[in-house]
């Protein structure tokens, strides 16, 4: 089980003249965390300073932090703190600054870069992840009944459906359920386990 964040959010905090404007994504892939980056930095063309941190993976393992100019460790990392406090993954924070001529100092680019990023995050719905499996399931059509009822017990989500002389749904399991869906199943169809996600 692991938690992340449903939408993006957007977010804002001002200090001195300059302001920090943060953007919260749900990423699963450091392509994706690209992307985002990249069309902020487009969109934000003017701005001194375009930083970000992100964590990617059940085990948060892929994670890094950027302060795009800024003294070290003053804007990633305050932004990364945030993400862990909230014990988040698959997520990116982005936030730009727009410089309004006073110099904040280490600790105010600290606590700048923090309030922006826990601005974005306070506006965000924080979902509940289960790592999961897919299932092939491969039966005939008198079985649909039968099957659409397991599914529906166990609340599963089909992926894919797929129909030629036999039906194919391709569906999400948690894994922790996949032996039992499985053994279920066994009865009335072919069952295939897939990619772990």
């Amino acid at each position: 089980m692991h938690f992340s964040i449903q939408f993006s959010t957007e977010g804002i905090y001002k200090e001195k003249g300059s302001k920090f404007l943060s953007f919260a994504f749900p990423v699963s892939t450091e392509q994706e965390t690209k992307l985002n980056i990249e069309k902020i930095k487009k969109e934000h063309h003017a701005a001194k300073h375009v930083c970000f941190a992100y964590v990617i993976g059940v085990d948060k393992t892929i994670y890094r932090s950027f302060d795009a100019g800024e003294p070290s460790n003053t804007a990633g990392k305050p932004i990364l703190g945030q993400i862990q406090s909230y014990n988040l993954t698959n997520i990116l924070i982005v936030v730009v600054r727009y410089f309004g001529g006073t110099l904040l100092g280490t600790s105010g680019l600290i606590q700048a870069y923090k309030a922006a990023a826990a601005d974005a995050l306070s506006k965000a719905i924080i979902i509940t992840k289960f790592q999961e499996e897919q299932l092939e399931i491969i039966f005939n059509y008198d079985k649909i009944g039968e099957v659409m009822k397991i599914i529906k017990t166990h609340k599963l989500e089909i992926v894919k459906q797929i129909i030629n002389e036999k039906y194919i749904y391709i569906i999400n399991s948690k894994i922790s359920e996949v032996a039992l869906i499985s053994n279920k199943l066994n009865a009335i169809a072919i069952v295939n386990r897939m990619v772990k996600l």
